[in-house]
C-alpha cells in the first residue's frame, strides 16, 4: 500500500493550462501503475489518464488525448498530469491512483486500483 497526495489544483480561465503532482509515501511507487480519474459535482467518477510503473505505456481516455499528458518521475516517487486548454467542463475534483497489476487494458476502469488520493480541485472558468 502507498499514500498517495495530489497537489497543483486550483482557478483557471478556459484556455490554461495546469499540471497536477501526485506524490506518493513509498519508493515502492515505481512498481505501481498509476492512473488519474476525476469526478464533476452530480457525475460520476471517470477515467482521464494512466501510466505504467516503468512509464513504458500510457492510456487516456478520448476526449483528453492530445490535451492532457501524464507523466511521472519514479525517482521523485510522483506522477503528474499536465493539463492543457482545458476548458470549463473539466472542472472536478482530480484523483490520482495506484496499483500493483494494471495492464493498459484494464487501466481505464477504477475497480483495478487499491491506492487512491484526496484529490484536488480543479476549476475552469470561462
Amino acid at each position: 500500500q502507498v499514500q498517495l497526495v495530489e497537489s497543483g489544483g486550483g482557478w483557471v480561465q478556459a484556455g490554461d493550462s495546469l499540471t497536477l503532482s501526485c506524490v506518493a509515501s513509498d519508493r515502492s511507487f515505481s512498481s505501481y501503475a498509476a492512473g488519474w480519474f476525476r469526478q464533476a459535482p452530480g457525475k460520476e467518477r471517470e477515467f482521464v489518464a494512466a501510466i505504467a510503473a516503468s512509464g513504458g505505456w500510457t492510456r487516456y481516455e478520448d476526449s483528453m488525448e492530445g490535451r492532457f499528458a501524464v507523466s511521472r518521475d519514479n525517482g521523485k516517487n510522483t506522477v503528474y498530469l499536465q493539463m492543457n486548454s482545458l476548458k470549463p467542463e473539466d472542472t472536478a475534483v482530480y484523483y490520482c491512483a495506484a496499483a500493483l497489476k494494471v495492464n493498459p487494458y484494464s487501466s481505464h476502469t477504477s475497480p483495478v486500483y487499491d491506492n487512491w488520493g484526496q484529490g484536488t480541485q480543479v476549476t475552469v472558468s470561462s
